[in-house]
């Protein structure tokens, strides 16, 4: 039975770190929005309080069950020597599997759109579907992923933002360098951040994945959203007006009425 909540009753996200999958294990810190229908919110190089907001939203909205990991190595956390974005994939699969959560929706921006598909290349049958937001992760010519090891924080918000005065203030770094949890972000992608086979590989896809873009991108744009809902047999591909590379952030109601939009057809 699903247990119904009154629309502005959100209950407290609760925080606990878990150990899971193997060989390792992977310490993995998660927030747990707990409602019912399970999502799996996965965010990219900003951290996860680029997600934050979102995870509220959709759980306020949808009455669901959202969870937002911290991927190990952002946000000060453990990271395994080795682990891989694959590795990392397999850990979380593991981690549904520990809490024992069926017909999930994994959400991904960023580098976590890049995980999402990694996790749905997984074939679990605990994942029903994937939506990949501004995705990293594969090679398209002609439109390659902006290198952003060498920028500031404030030279990466220019480029993530359709509108800069709704970007939140940059980190501090300190030296004026890339911020920890961009350099978190280089340690598993390396600074291409993307796999040359990746691509290949979404053809053996057989769930449905919802590929969605900002139309100001700047740092992948959306002919390259294009080609990734192009790798991937049953997808479809949303482009969104006025946002940037973090339309969670930018314009989250547009973004969350795109979603429902597509899951009531």
């Amino acid at each position: 039975m699903r247990t119904q909540v009154a629309a502005g009753t959100l209950r407290p996200a609760r925080t606990r770190t878990l150990q899971v999958g193997s060989p390792g294990p992977v310490e993995v810190t998660v927030a747990d929005r707990d409602r019912a229908r399970p999502f799996l919110l996965l965010h990219g190089g900003g951290g996860a309080a680029t997600m934050a907001g979102f995870a509220d939203l959709l759980a306020e909205r949808t009455h669901s069950r959202v969870l937002l990991p911290t991927h190990p190595g952002f946000g000060g956390t453990p990271k395994p020597g080795g682990l891989t974005v694959a590795g990392l994939a397999r850990a979380y699969v593991a981690m549904l599997e520990q809490l024992d959560l069926t017909d999930v929706t994994v959400i991904g921006n960023s580098f976590g759109g890049w995980l999402a598909a990694e996790i749905a290349l997984q074939q679990s049958p605990r994942v029903s579907g994937a939506v990949i937001i501004d995705g990293i992760g594969i090679e398209v010519e002609g439109h390659p992923v902006t290198d952003i090891s060498g920028l500031s924080p404030a030279e990466i918000q220019s480029l993530s933002f359709h509108d800069p005065g709704k970007a939140p203030a940059p980190p501090s770094t300190g030296g004026g360098g890339p911020s920890p949890d961009v350099r978190a972000l280089i340690g598993y992608t390396g600074p291409a951040m993307s796999d040359p086979a990746l691509a290949g590989r979404l053809g053996s896809l057989d769930i449905p994945v919802h590929v969605l873009w900002g139309e100001s991108d700047g740092i992948v744009d959306p002919e390259y959203g294009k080609a990734y809902a192009g790798a991937i047999p049953l997808s479809t591909f949303t482009l969104l007006p006025r946002t940037g590379h973090l339309p969670q952030v930018e314009t989250p109601e547009e973004l969350l009425g795109a979603l429902l939009d597509l899951g009531s057809q």
